[in-house]
């Protein structure tokens, strides 16, 4: 177990800016960073990171917390990984607390912690075998060796051998004390019923291993060296818990802060085009994995950069795979260049012979726009046919009518209409007739517009709890300013210092009231053991709490979606909520206090019977004659 010492250590270290900034393009907006909310499809960006105060807030899908959370959420990161995570990226040494786990608690472990274990392990396994066996440097390291790589580079994408033995790795794994289910289950081994004790998927293969955004290993690639065998070329892992290749560009680890950086991806297909511009020196590059590419890949570049540039083979297969790309990535928003590299060469060859300098000035001036892209091999297939000019003059607007932004679609149809000297009005006609078929493609449930009725609005408000809604202020106000020192009075006109937290609380006590919500109950609580412990436990404090309600619920308290303009420079000044404070405090709780009221006097209205109706009667009278003296001061305060 992590101890407390190294969370602080880790909580008082890492800035939550960088942390997100490798998943999310983030823009300055005044003290704050903004950036499109990577849990929930948006076009305005309403995801909101906090330097000043180390946390995040997405308003679009009501999430937020620390960078610990923002990790535990966008990689499926359990409490402990998510910290192991951040302090291996800040060179933080991890002290665990000496605790004996009984058997139970050791097989408590997850099966997905498994998984991904058992796949640094086979990792690990992988590498040393390339490095240090035999076998793995006669033919593994060989084989990257006549590919031209470096080392560094090898070790960069910690390639690997899988060696010739059938059962090398499944043994080895076995001996560690890791299970056979766990292994098949991974793909990494097979058990068929004629060999029950199992065999590698991978053997004899040089291995690429398949890093998630944050580097842990998720499966591998595998590529066979015998020409003269009967087996695919390559070969993958399997679907897992862990591992869902549509999900996944190779790569993307090691490239996302050099796409971040120059603003802009290459897209390439296979594993050895991304290492060897890697190589080169050109680091914002990624992979589908020979996959076609998918919406889910699409977003996972969304989140660094809207600029794509598709580097493809020139070969037929090449262009149709683009062609189908280009679509997708325009349906995502993105904005769109593609490179044909001459007939045999592929990013991989043509970074290998040729110096940087001149692939990175081929990238950009052989880059052409989609239209430009289209129209050429279009319109060379079509050669003087009128038929087929007409056919790929539609299917270029086909791909405009992907485009989201109406702007942008414009631009591209006066594009088009310039190109091919045709009227922007025929043009605009064949892009409405080409939306109504995509849309007639959609799901229905897609098509159809939610309706939001009166009604539901009506029942909201009538269920909307006053005594709820105090509470939560006063809960926000703790976790807000919880320390601030607030100046009273007493009945004898004596001037005392008292904090947020312990005015609230006093309240709250002297009272006995209540608390409505199961989150503000632990939070409260949690606040009051402070006390007793001589310690104010504001909002700093919960963003560190494994809880992640009460984690998102202060984030909620200290992000604010808006900022005001600098009015200052025109003269104009605004009070800002921390120069209120003395006077919201005293208002909240005093509001709070008159609605308590109010539902202690319904409650006895409720519970009067013949035996008791004399006292509860005496007691409403005096609770409505205090209520009466609240609203007095109220009236005064306003």
């Amino acid at each position: 177990m992590i101890s407390q010492k190294t969370i602080d250590k880790i909580f008082s270290t890492i800035r939550v800016e960088e942390i997100i900034g490798e998943y999310v393009q983030l823009k300055r907006a005044g003290s704050n960073f903004k950036g499109l909310s990577p849990f929930h499809e948006e076009k305005t960006p309403s995801f909101v990171v906090s330097p000043s105060k180390q946390i995040w807030k997405d308003f679009s899908s009501g999430k937020g917390g620390s960078a610990i959370t923002f990790l535990m959420e966008i990689e499926n990161f359990t409490y402990p990984e998510a910290l192991r995570h951040a302090a291996k990226k800040y060179g933080i040494e991890i002290e665990e607390d000496q605790i004996e786990y009984s058997e139970e608690q050791k097989k408590a472990q997850t099966e997905r912690e498994l998984l991904y274990k058992i796949h640094d392990v086979a990792n690990n396994f992988y590498q040393e075998i390339l490095w240090e066996n035999e076998e793995g440097k006669t033919i593994g390291l060989s084989y990257f060796k006549e590919r031209e790589l470096h080392d560094d580079i090898i070790k960069k994408f910690q390639l690997g051998y899988s060696p010739e033995k059938k059962d090398a790795f499944t043994k080895f794994a076995i001996e560690k004390g890791y299970e056979k289910e766990i292994l098949e289950k991974s793909g990494i081994s097979i058990f068929p019923e004629n060999t029950p004790t199992g065999i590698d998927r991978f053997r004899e293969r040089v291995i690429f291993p398949i890093h998630s955004f944050s580097g842990r290993v998720l499966g591998f690639g595998a590529r066979i060296l015998k020409s003269n065998v009967k087996t695919a070329k390559y070969l993958n892992s399997p679907e897992t818990e862990i591992y869902h290749k549509s999900n996944v560009l190779y790569g993307l680890n090691q490239s996302k802060q050099a796409i971040s950086r120059e603003n802009l991806c290459l897209l390439v297909e296979g594993y050895m085009d991304v290492i060897s511009l890697h190589q080169s020196g050109i680091e914002n590059v990624v992979a589908s994995s020979g996959t076609a590419l998918t919406t889910e890949q699409i977003k996972l570049i969304k989140r660094l950069t809207e600029n794509v540039t598709i580097l493809f083979d020139g070969d037929a297969a090449g262009i149709k795979a683009s062609f189908r790309s280009i679509d997708m990535l325009l349906t995502e928003g993105m904005n769109i260049r593609v490179v044909l590299f001459p007939d045999g060469d592929d990013p991989d060859s043509f970074a290998r012979k040729n110096p940087r300098e001149f692939v990175e000035n081929f990238i950009k001036n052989q880059a052409k726009d989609f239209i430009d892209f289209k129209a050429e091999i279009l319109l060379k297939e079509a050669e003087n046919d009128p038929i087929k000019k007409a056919e790929a003059i539609r299917d270029i607007v086909k791909s405009v009518g992907f485009v989201s932004n109406a702007l942008k679609q414009e631009v591209y149809l006066k594009q088009v209409s310039t190109k091919f000297e045709l009227s922007e009005q025929s043009l605009f006609n064949e892009l409405g007739v080409q939306k109504q078929i995509v849309q007639q493609q959609q799901p229905k449930e897609k098509r159809e517009t939610n309706v939001v009725k009166l009604e539901k609005v009506q029942e909201t408000l009538e269920t909307i709890n006053p005594l709820l809604v105090l509470e939560e202020k006063l809960v926000e106000l703790m976790l807000k300013y919880g320390d601030y020192v607030l100046e009273r009075k007493t009945p004898e006109n004596e001037v005392y210092q008292i904090t947020v937290i312990e005015e609230i609380i006093g309240h709250l006590e002297e009272d006995d009231c209540e608390i409505i919500s199961p989150i503000n109950q632990k939070i409260i609580s949690e606040i009051k053991f402070g006390i007793q412990q001589n310690e104010l436990r504001s909002g700093n404090f919960f963003m560190t709490l494994m809880d992640e309600n009460i984690v998102t619920k202060t984030a909620d308290a200290l992000v604010n979606p808006y900022e005001l303009s600098n009015w200052e420079k025109h003269n104009i000044y605004f009070s800002k909520e921390e120069e209120l404070i003395d006077r919201i405090v005293k208002d909240v709780v005093i509001r709070h206090k008159r609605e308590y009221i109010i539902k202690i006097i319904n409650d006895l209205k409720h519970q009067i019977t013949e035996e008791n109706s004399e006292d509860a009667y005496r007691k409403i009278i005096n609770l409505t004659q205090l209520k009466n003296k609240i609203d007095e001061k109220l009236y005064r305060i306003l």
